[in-house]
């Protein structure tokens, strides 16, 4: 594409009679598959693709697409000369943020909280169970024809560590809840008191890792955050433990994670690693006691319906000129 924003579009008709009254809405999902869309606004379908489906100056409320690169995604903005509104379809926003600098003051960011607390929370409970029990070990030894019996943990009275008590967080915790664990401890960025009990503020990280036998992370990447389970921070975990990271890749150190591994000390379970994807020969693939997932916590049958309900919801409360939910920044 050339630096000028040049690029083809196809022009898109409203059925709701004239464009220039209406505000124009892309969305990756087909505007014709979702119902109850306010009327009042004009729809464009965008998933990405090489050709534009409208001037991008025209768009007003902008959905990123859904598991594409991040140059793909900001690679309409520098040409959304009237957007007013970003919406992404994921909990995180480090793949979109850095590009909303150059964009005008006013333009208000908006996150998918809510809509992948099922789905990640569900593969952390498969991660956690999968690891203490040996699943991949099973599997290896189903390819090779072997019985690999033997003695495995339970998740029956360990003491779980939840990093970062969001909403994922809480539904990670909804799920524990019928596995007898013996302790569930929260913390987040600030202290809170839940119906579950404390959320611990980061600064009790040293006084809580050492007592946690799983220690799920579950935090956005932000400057805070990086490298957050660094060295010190492993070297915490008591021998044997297992470290499940469902956030980012880059929340974890992954030198200091593979000189644990290799150690034999810890284990972990990754659905994100850093760098990602996870390149052929990086030698996290064959760490001991390791178990890796390709960021697949969002992506099941649970997202398209929990996000069309989040579109909705956002485009009535923007075409009713009401606040925005799940705002997180601001431009300007």
């Amino acid at each position: 594409m050339s630096a000028d924003h040049s690029d083809t579009f196809r022009h898109h008709d409203s059925t709701h009679g004239s464009s220039e009254a209406r505000d124009l809405v892309w969305l990756p999902i087909p505007p014709e598959d979702m119902d109850g869309l306010p009327d009042t606004l004009e729809y464009a379908h965008w998933d990405g693709g090489e050709d534009f489906p409208t001037d991008p100056a025209r768009c007003a409320f902008y959905c990123v697409p859904y598991m594409k690169p991040p140059q793909v995604c900001t690679r309409p903005l520098p040409a959304m000369t009237n957007l007013r509104v970003v919406q992404t379809l994921t909990a995180g926003i480090d793949h979109i943020k850095p590009a909303l600098a150059d964009l005008a003051p006013g333009v208000r960011l908006c996150n998918a909280r809510g809509v992948h607390d099922a789905s990640t929370a569900e593969l952390a409970l498969t991660l956690i169970l999968a690891s203490l029990r040996g699943i991949p070990d099973f599997v290896r030894g189903q390819d090779a024809e072997e019985w690999r019996s033997g003695f495995r943990p339970a998740l029956a009275d360990k003491s779980v560590l939840i990093v970062g008590y969001g909403a994922i967080g809480s539904a990670i915790e909804d799920r524990l809840v019928p596995f007898e664990c013996e302790r569930v401890a929260r913390v987040a960025r600030s202290p809170r008191t839940t119906e579950r009990g404390p959320v611990h503020p980061i600064d009790e990280l040293p006084r809580l890792l050492p007592e946690a036998d799983v220690v799920v992370l579950v935090t956005p990447l932000t400057e805070a955050t990086r490298g957050l389970a660094g060295a010190e921070f492993l070297s915490l975990m008591k021998d044997g433990a297992l470290l499940v990271n469902v956030s980012r890749g880059g929340v974890v150190d992954t030198k200091a994670l593979l000189t644990e591994l290799e150690s034999g000390r810890l284990r972990a379970a990754l659905d994100v690693t850093d760098p990602e994807p996870l390149p052929a020969g990086h030698p996290l693939w064959h760490a001991p006691r390791v178990l890796i997932s390709p960021h697949v916590g969002g992506p099941t049958s649970a997202f398209l319906p929990r996000a069309k309900r989040l579109l909705r919801d956002q485009l009535h409360r923007y075409a009713r000129g009401e606040s925005l939910a799940h705002l997180v920044a601001t431009t300007g």
